[in-house]
């Protein structure tokens, strides 16, 4: 459920945009969305649109489904690292659920998925893309 300060997040992600906060003070991009700046401490945040790029740092494939997603088949959940420096947990799609498919440091681009009522960011491998 967004809070109010997540909501800007869960809003640029209906409109099919990753959005992260940028500190006014110290020019750190930072994710998860919080009230103040974990560099600085500044309350200086404001909303930027992030690139979608990625970097894959690490990953695990799941087998055994959360409630709700009964029908969704081996998923892999994944932390990124964006472009713009923050970290996220976020799934991967579009990829065999394989360590033979799944790489660290593999490129990767944004892409958005409607569940249960709320669009979420996910990542796609930027291979073969022009992007």
């Amino acid at each position: 459920m967004p809070t109010p300060t997540t909501q800007p997040f869960w809003e640029a992600a209906a409109d099919g945009r990753l959005a992260v906060q940028r500190c006014g003070s110290c020019a750190m991009h930072v994710f998860y969305p919080r009230i103040a700046c974990p560099a600085c401490g500044s309350r200086d945040l404001t909303w930027v649109e992030a690139s979608g790029r990625a970097t894959l740092l690490s990953y695990v494939i799941n087998h055994l489904p959360a409630p709700g997603f009964e029908a969704v088949g081996p998923h892999v959940i994944a932390i990124v690292r964006l472009e713009e420096g923050p970290t996220m947990m976020t799934n991967i799609v579009g990829v065999e659920p394989s360590p033979d498919h799944l790489a660290i440091d593999m490129s990767l681009q944004v892409a958005f998925e409607h569940r249960h009522g709320q669009t979420v960011p996910v990542f796609v491998s930027r291979a073969g893309t022009s992007a």
